[in-house]
């Protein structure tokens, strides 16, 4: 039996099992989203989209869903390496919120934080309205997947019209066992005139392999604002497939920074599409060792005039890892003076690294700035030379370099404990260098 029909088979078995399914609509799309992947399956090298990206081993481990179950003991000790300070907290530990360990109390009125099936039981019409939206626009196997499957996700709804506490929210997807499958789907509606930050923490135990599906979908409404970290520090023997569809409505703003550290087989989507003067800046940084394989695809769509965006992926490869940059920006034809920019600078520190990078600009206006560059290299041996001259031995004079590289993209995050944390965690890996956090 194949991969895909096994678990339109498993489907059958859970289906009736999954939230929401007193709801005709839903039940409607979950069915449609598995016809979908039961025609098409998952997505294959043979699509433009996944040329470089080739996920038949992820159909061939076969993970299955976990029953509803206690969290693993060592949930605990592996939430304090990447629990936040003093921010409000919803925790997911194998695809399903763990309430006991959720910080929101003081939340202010009207703000919304909760679990997916607990919104499709209490908030029913207001998901209804937004669920399938964002991520509607696209079309390939892990969407269908997802749609189907999931167990759970976060709801939040950030009210327009009212002065919100300036706290960042964070969520934690937190993998707990072996072979497991954790399909999460989460909704985010920044209403208009609202400000939300929110930070996507996606972890697992040490050494497990599990696959990690989920797909966000995010609303901002009219001159509201989110800026949404993404932090993926995966097991090294984990595969994960994270979405993140936006809708941007007129002025509305939308920072989006990806950090990818872990994970076997990785791939990253971020697309939106922007409204008149909507503004959309993606900054991203991927690490790969060993046989690590890191895909990011960006896709922004401008839609309507005097939209800016701008873009800038790094990536540091080693050993025999691959990575690939796929970024496209369309703009359309109503779109006239829109101003996107888009960078991609990878670091080779490897003969055998790869890197395949793809940036796309499709133009169908005329009044328009739009420009992008790519570079891929080595450390400059003059800047290596310069470290050595000042005692410092050629090991450790590279490792520096290399975290200089990484570190300018970490520098942009505007929050100071998350900043902290991830500069903690590129320090780890850099650690030949014997460099100290208090030096940064």
């Amino acid at each position: 039996m194949s991969a895909v029909s096994q678990y339109v088979e498993e489907y059958r078995t859970i289906g009736a099992a999954l939230p929401g399914g007193h709801l005709p609509w839903l039940r409607e799309l979950r069915e449609r989203a598995l016809t979908q992947f039961s025609a098409g399956g998952f997505p294959s090298p043979r699509e433009e989209e996944w040329k470089y990206t080739n996920i038949s081993t992820i159909e061939k481990k076969r993970f299955r869903p976990l029953p509803i179950s206690e969290p693993s003991a060592a949930v605990e000790s592996w939430l304090k390496n990447y629990e936040l300070e003093d921010v409000w907290r919803l925790v997911l530990v194998d695809g399903r919120v763990a309430a006991d360990r959720c910080r929101l109390d003081g939340m202010p009125d009207g703000m919304i934080v909760c679990g997916l099936a607990e919104a499709l039981t209490k908030y029913p019409n207001l998901v209804q309205s937004h669920l399938g939206l964002a991520a509607g626009r696209e079309n390939h196997g892990f969407i269908h997947f997802n749609t189907a499957f999931f167990s759970d996700g976060a709801f939040v709804r950030a009210p327009g019209g009212q002065a919100l506490p300036k706290k960042p929210l964070q969520i934690i997807y937190l993998n707990s066992r072996p072979e497991s499958l954790a399909t999460v789907r989460n909704l985010i509606i920044v209403e208009p005139n609202a400000a939300l930050e929110l930070v996507e923490t996606y972890a697992g135990a040490d050494e497990q392999s599990y696959l990690s599906a989920a797909v966000t979908e995010v609303s901002i409404g009219e001159n509201a604002a989110l800026d949404l970290y993404k932090l993926q520090s995966e097991s090294t023997k984990a595969f994960h497939f994270g979405g993140t569809y936006v809708q941007q409505a007129r002025s509305a703003r939308f920072r989006h920074y990806n950090f990818s550290f872990g994970g076997l087989l990785v791939r990253n989507e971020v697309h939106t599409e922007l409204g008149h003067a909507a503004e959309c800046l993606l900054y991203g940084l991927f690490l790969a060792f060993g046989r690590q394989h890191v895909d990011n695809h960006t896709l922004i769509h401008h839609a309507q005039p005097f939209g800016i965006s701008r873009e800038i992926y790094k990536g540091i490869l080693d050993q025999r890892a691959r990575g690939v940059f796929q970024g496209r920006i369309v703009v359309h034809q109503d779109a006239q003076k829109t101003d996107a920019e888009m960078s991609n600078r990878n670091l080779l520190l490897s003969e055998n690294a790869e890197i395949d990078t793809k940036p796309q600009l499709e133009i169908y206006a005329d009044d328009v700035k739009c420009g992008h560059g790519v570079t891929v290299g080595q450390l400059d041996e003059n800047s290596v030379f310069f470290l050595q001259t000042r005692g410092i031995e050629e090991q450790a004079a590279r490792t520096m370099l290399t975290f200089a590289f990484a570190n300018e993209m970490v520098d942009r995050i505007r929050l100071d404990g998350l900043r902290g944390s991830v500069q903690a965690q590129l320090l780890a890996l850099f650690s030949k260098a014997n460099l100290h956090q208090e030096w940064l």
